[in-house]
């Protein structure tokens, strides 16, 4: 049953809380109103039932206790109600009628809450608590993120933020959940909000999706393999597998990953991350290494590049990626966060043009992305052709 006089004051209290005067910094006379229309209160409408009479009597009896003035339509009393105002000067005892506490009250309970997760190990997350307080303090909405009334799913919020940032244990999304929530279902529930306040508060991860975020933190929805191929020999507890072989390779799990060892890198020259999987198992390259990104990398696949730079640190170092704003971002990214010196392998302008047939029109948001990185020196000349051809190639395109 709709309890049509606490609807109409919550109403009443979110325009007030949404306006200065809620905050007296107002400067001249407002009127808190709420329009009675078909669309804001249906039941009042309709003629099939006793809403009216119900809605008419609850509106009188808030009149009759100072808390609103009914505005009839045409002045004619007791007819129809075109709207309602609120009585501002009896706006504590509105509060006390609805249950709710004032948004200036809530606002102060979350800015004292919120103030300890500055201190925490987690710079996105202090970043994030470093916005909404700005925003609090400013008396503006935070409803996008948290909910004022409810600091007990807040903190859980936040606790989860955390965890994502301080996990050090390459972990299950399911296994992650259940250890820190003893609900293995509850950071899945969670799981877009963190990743959206992850994209909002630091640029690294603005491009990134989901798996390949969370992958930054040793946390997975299924097991993260690395596949490699190329002339090498592997150790693993002590027995010796030449990977040439096996002429697609291996995938290795990145829990292995700290139990193989390279044992002959003699006939390596290049080593070659590869974005796409498709194009890793059809793309061979004499005297290489080949190693399959999946998009952005993450730790488990940094640290086996560490591994084979450290090795042999006098190979060229090439990545190979789609030529489109993402592939350039991933490249990007990669050199930046491995400090290996890598090359672009077949992004360039003679590539996007022998394979131009293949090539597909830029979105909208592909062209901000490129007049972005217009700037960068390695792909200048190729992005000017780009953006004044309209095309970008997929890597799986380029078949030789």
């Amino acid at each position: 049953m709709v309890q049509y006089d606490r609807m109409v004051l919550n109403h009443l209290l979110d325009t007030y809380e949404n306006s200065l005067l809620s905050i007296g910094e107002n400067r001249r006379k407002v009127q808190i109103e709420f329009r009675f229309t078909r669309t804001s209160i249906p039941a009042y409408y309709d003629e099939s039932s006793s809403e009216y009479e119900k809605i008419h009597i609850l509106m009188n009896a808030l009149e009759n206790k100072n808390m609103i003035t009914v505005i009839w339509k045409d002045h004619k009393q007791g007819h129809f109600i075109q709207k309602v105002r609120m009585n501002a000067d009896q706006i504590d005892e509105i509060y006390r009628y609805t249950g709710r506490k004032p948004k200036h009250g809530l606002e102060e309970e979350n800015r004292v809450f919120l103030q300890k997760y500055l201190n925490e190990d987690a710079p996105v997350t202090v970043n994030f608590v470093g916005y909404l307080l700005e925003r609090l303090e400013n008396h503006k909405s935070v409803k996008e993120y948290i909910t004022l009334e409810n600091l007990q799913e807040t903190e859980k919020f936040l606790r989860a933020c955390v965890s994502v940032e301080q996990n050090k244990t390459p972990c299950y999304i399911r296994e992650f959940s259940i250890q820190h929530f003893q609900d293995s279902k509850y950071f899945e529930q969670i799981e877009s909000r963190i990743i959206r306040v992850f994209r909002q508060f630091d640029e690294e991860y603005k491009e990134m999706d989901a798996v390949e975020l969370l992958a930054e933190y040793g946390i997975y929805q299924t097991p993260d393999f690395v596949y490699f191929k190329g002339d090498v020999r592997l150790l693993v507890e002590g027995e010796e597998m030449n990977l040439s072989l096996l002429k697609q390779g291996i995938g290795i799990s990145g829990e292995d990953i700290e139990n193989i060892r390279f044992s002959d890198f003699s006939r390596i020259q290049k080593v070659i991350t590869v974005e796409n999987l498709t194009s890793f198992f059809r793309y061979h390259e004499e005297n290489s290494l080949l190693v399959y990104l999946g998009g952005y990398h993450n730790r488990v696949r940094r640290k086996l590049l560490q591994k084979i730079y450290d090795a042999i640190p006098a190979a060229k170092y090439y990545h190979f990626g789609d030529i489109d704003a993402g592939g350039f971002l991933i490249f990007l990214d990669l050199r930046k966060k491995t400090e290996i010196p890598f090359e672009s392998f077949r992004m360039d302008l003679d590539t996007l043009k022998q394979y131009s047939q293949y090539g597909k029109k830029l979105t909208e948001t592909d062209k901000k992305r490129l007049e972005k990185l217009g700037e960068e020196k390695e792909f200048s000349e190729v992005i000017r052709y780009m953006l004044e051809k309209n095309i970008k190639l997929e890597q799986e395109c380029i078949i030789e």
